[in-house]
C-alpha cells in the first residue's frame, strides 16, 4: 500500500519550467533559423561571386643564348633569387676574343686599302694629263705633217703616221679618262672625305661592333629580378645554340591569379573591385586584390580544339571566363606558380 502511495506521489510531481517550455521553444526555433537563414541571403545575395577555380600565375622569362657556344661556368642554382643583371652563365669567350681580334684586322686593312685608292686616284689624273698633253702634241705633228704634204717635203707614210698616232693618243686618252672614273668609283666618289666614312671601313666597322658584340653575349644575365628555374638544363661543358631555351626567370613581384568565373556571375563585375584571394598552401594568410580583367573570351574559345555545338544532341553548359586578379599584398609568401587558390570578388566595391 505505502508503495502504491509513493509512485502516485512521485508521477504527480511538478515539472520544471524548462520542461515545459521545452517542446514550444523547440518548435518555435526551427522556423526562426529558417527565417534567419533566409533574411542573410536576402541581404548579403548578390553582394560577392566567388570561385575555387583559381591558380597563381606569374611572369616567365625563357633565357637563352644569343651566341652559339660551349659553357664553361653555371653561376645560378635552382631557386635562387637573382637581380637584374647578375650573370647566370658563361660561354667560352675565346672563339669570339680571336674573332673579334681579326675584325680589327680586317678594319685596318679596309683604312689602307682606301688610302691606297685615294693615292690610285692621284695617279690616274695625272695619267690623264700626260695622255691629254701626248694628244696635243699629235694634233700639232699632224698639222705639220699636213703643211709639209701640201708644199711636196713629206711622204704620204709619213703623214698617215701621224694620224695614227693622233687616233691612238686619243684612244689611250680615253682609256685614262675610264681608269680614272673607276678609280674615282671605289671612292665612292668622295676623293677628300674622311677614311672611316668610306663604305669598305664602315662595314669593316660593322663586324667590329658584331664580333664585339658576340664577345659580351657570351656572358648571359638576367633581365629582370626574380627566381632562377630549371637551372639543371644547363652544365659546364655543354653546347647551347642561339635563340635555344636553356632556363627560365620568374619575375618578382608580378604574379596575379587567373580565377575562372561562371559566365552568370559576370553581371555585376566590373574592373577595378575588390577581391579576397586564399591560397590553399597558405589558408591562414588571405590576401586582397582587384579585378585587373576580365576575359574577352570563354575558355573553350582559345582551346586548341574548340567546342563544336552545332550538334542534335546538344547540352547547354555554363561556360568559364579567366578574370585576372592582381595582387595588392604579397605579405613575403613564397612566390609559387600554379598554387590553388579560392577568390571572392566583392561587387558592391568601386569598379571602372
Amino acid at each position: 500500500m505505502h508503495d502504491v502511495v509513493g509512485r502516485d506521489q512521485a508521477v504527480a510531481a511538478p515539472r520544471t519550467l524548462w520542461q515545459r517550455l521545452r517542446r514550444p521553444v523547440l518548435m518555435a526555433l526551427v522556423p526562426l533559423l529558417i527565417l534567419g537563414g533566409a533574411a542573410y541571403y536576402f541581404l548579403n545575395a548578390g553582394r560577392s561571386v566567388s570561385t575555387d577555380n583559381a591558380y597563381v600565375a606569374r611572369d616567365k622569362v625563357s633565357i637563352s643564348s644569343d651566341v652559339t657556344g660551349r659553357v664553361v661556368a653555371v653561376n645560378v642554382r635552382d631557386s635562387q633569387r637573382v637581380h637584374r643583371g647578375d650573370i647566370l652563365y658563361t660561354i667560352d669567350p675565346e672563339p669570339f676574343r680571336i674573332a673579334l681580334e681579326q675584325a680589327q684586322a680586317n678594319l685596318a686593312g679596309a683604312r689602307a686599302q682606301v688610302l691606297a685608292l685615294r693615292t690610285n686616284v692621284t695617279g690616274k689624273g695625272a695619267d690623264v694629263a700626260g695622255k691629254k698633253e701626248a694628244i696635243g702634241y699629235a694634233e700639232i705633228d699632224l698639222k705639220r705633217q699636213q703643211e709639209l704634204m701640201a708644199n711636196g717635203f713629206t711622204t704620204r707614210a709619213r703623214l698617215e703616221q701621224a694620224e695614227h698616232t693622233l687616233a691612238q693618243a686619243r684612244a689611250d686618252y680615253d682609256s685614262a679618262l675610264a681608269s680614272q672614273a673607276n678609280a674615282a668609283a671605289a671612292m665612292a666618289g668622295d676623293m677628300k672625305g674622311p677614311v672611316d666614312q668610306h663604305p669598305l671601313v664602315l662595314a669593316a666597322k660593322a663586324a667590329v661592333d658584331k664580333a664585339a658584340l658576340d664577345l659580351r653575349r657570351t656572358t648571359v644575365r638576367a633581365p629582370a629580378d626574380g627566381l632562377a628555374s630549371q637551372t639543371t638544363k644547363v652544365q659546364p661543358g655543354q653546347i647551347v645554340a642561339t635563340g635555344i631555351p636553356t632556363m627560365s626567370l620568374l619575375v618578382s613581384n608580378h604574379d596575379w591569379v587567373d580565377a575562372n568565373f561562371k559566365e552568370t556571375d559576370l553581371d555585376h563585375m566590373r574592373v577595378g573591385q575588390k577581391a579576397r584571394v586564399k591560397l590553399d598552401a597558405y589558408p591562414g594568410t588571405p590576401l586582397s586584390g582587384h579585378v585587373e580583367s576580365i576575359g574577352g573570351g570563354t575558355g573553350s574559345e582559345f582551346s586548341v580544339l574548340p567546342a563544336q555545338n552545332a550538334t542534335g544532341n546538344w547540352v547547354k553548359v555554363v561556360q568559364r571566363v579567366p578574370v585576372r586578379i592582381a595582387i595588392d599584398d604579397h605579405r613575403s609568401l613564397p612566390p609559387i606558380a600554379g598554387l590553388s587558390a579560392s577568390v571572392t570578388v566583392d561587387l558592391r566595391s568601386a569598379g571602372k
